[in-house]
């Protein structure tokens, strides 16, 4: 039966005289300025022009988001004050029409399959349920799903019925005329992700790099012409995208003041031209664009506090580039999702691999994994582990490589969890400690080959 409301209410003539309907191509908004944060909630500004007359008077605000927080509304302008405000998201659809018809009469319009001739009848409308209960004359009768052309036709659209979101506004005003005023309200609905991807050249060295910020309106409201405005930040009150696993590594945080606006601790990226947010849709827009950034492909193997890893696993591929001005992007980058392509032989680009990275400031040092190495496989073996003294013991870890590649290879070796006094007593390759609880090595593999770092450690436990 529902199939059978929507299609008569879909086809019942402009005979709607108690509400000018808007045309579907325009729109009650003004100059629009919105301001997307990355929490999924956003700050609407709308510019409207009122003709109002001095004292209290109602204005309707239509095309508003749906999803509107109406305790947030302001509405500024001169000498202007709001008294009540209503928001109106009962919006006209087939079946809202047929349940606010309720105790109604209506026209039902009938047409023969056959001849095509139609047939009227009044009916007045007992119940829209589930399905429509009609009382024609004596007879109580269900609008059935039999296939058969009907339509409806009404009167009029029910005042609080809304073709689109509407607030409904009484206001004070001190003076008559058309005057300017600013409508503002936070919704959520509203939401933006960046994404990046980066074409390595492995036999250049070099990176390019194309972000782009992905727009969705789930607001129920499309924003027309708007100047957009989007921020790096999550403030208090909302919750916050979910985050994928495979977090990429900001190696050293950057200390460069980048080129973006900021108001406060969160980072402006408004979008050089006014564009349209359509409802239901997602829209994308380039924010960055860089050639030719310097950046490495290294391995990367990492043993966690001082323990047994003999069993032989890959060593995590990384990219290897900075953010700073002077040999790297030359940007902030708000956190997104990165996918890294790599140009093969032919000298095209192919997929290797995505990876998470956090907000990084200007100057950050990065450290992309795009997957594990097949070819490059290390493992960790305790050689001996003996007491010194009453609190102290020496370790004597052995860190072995494999590379089946056709070329030598370079693997960043990383023993984490060394906190507290730890001490290296020997090394058989000189590492570099580069946190409070880490010490790297850069282990050099030939083609085809095997190679081996040996450290003594003077622990505390």
């Amino acid at each position: 039966m529902r199939r059978a409301v929507w299609l008569f209410a879909a086809m019942w003539p402009c005979a709607a005289q108690a509400q000018q309907l808007p045309t579907p191509d325009k729109t009650a908004q003004g100059d629009l300025a919105v301001t997307i944060y990355q929490n999924g909630q956003s700050l609407v500004q709308d510019v409207r022009t009122l003709d109002l007359a001095a004292g209290r008077t109602r204005q309707e605000f239509a095309d508003v988001s749906a999803q509107i927080r109406p305790e947030t509304v302001t509405l500024s302008g001169p000498g202007i004050g709001i008294v009540e405000q209503n928001f109106d998201f009962d919006l006209l659809t087939p079946t809202k029409l047929m349940e606010k018809a309720v105790g109604s009469v209506v026209t039902l319009v009938r047409t023969n399959p056959a001849t095509g001739a139609e047939t009227r009848e009044q009916a007045r409308v007992l119940a829209a349920n589930g399905g429509v209960v009609l009382q024609i004359g004596s007879r109580i009768e269900v609008l059935r799903d039999d296939q058969l052309p009907v339509r409806v036709i009404f009167d009029k659209v029910p005042e609080n019925l809304r073709a689109r979101p509407t607030l409904s506004v009484t206001l004070q005003a001190a003076t008559g005329g058309r005057l300017p005023a600013t409508l503002s309200y936070l919704t959520p609905g509203l939401g933006w992700t960046s994404d990046y991807v980066l074409l390595f050249d492995e036999a250049k060295g070099a990176i390019d790099v194309q972000g782009w910020i992905t727009l969705t309106n789930e607001t129920g409201t499309s924003y027309r012409d708007a100047a957009v405005t989007l921020v790096a930040g999550a403030p208090n009150g909302a919750r916050a995208f979910g985050r994928l696993g495979n977090e990429a590594t900001i190696d050293a945080p950057g200390t460069e003041t980048g080129p973006r606006e900021r108001l406060g601790d969160y980072i402006f990226y408004p979008l050089p031209q006014r564009t349209t947010i359509a409802n239901a849709q997602q829209k994308q827009v380039s924010f960055l664009d860089v050639k030719a950034a310097p950046a490495r492909k290294t391995y990367e193997w990492i043993n966690g506090w001082l323990g047994a890893n003999a069993d032989p696993r890959s060593a995590s591929a990384v990219l290897k580039f900075s953010t700073s001005k002077n040999g790297g992007l030359g940007d902030q980058l708000p956190s997104g999702t990165i996918r890294v392509y790599l140009r093969d032989r032919k000298g095209e680009p192919q997929f290797i691999g995505e990876s998470r990275v956090d907000a990084a400031p200007m100057g950050s040092a990065m450290s992309i994994r795009t997957g594990e190495a097949f070819d490059v496989k290390g493992a960790a073996v305790v050689v001996e582990r003996k007491k010194e003294g009453t609190r102290r013991w020496k370790t004597t870890m052995r860190y072995d490589f494999t590379n089946a590649r056709a070329d030598g290879v370079t693997v960043d070796l990383a023993q984490t969890g060394l906190w507290g006094d730890v001490r290296i007593v020997e090394q058989s390759l000189a590492g570099e400690r580069v946190s409070a609880d880490r010490m790297e090595w850069k282990v050099p593999v030939p083609a085809n080959g095997k190679a081996s770092v040996t450290v003594v450690f003077d622990t505390r436990f």
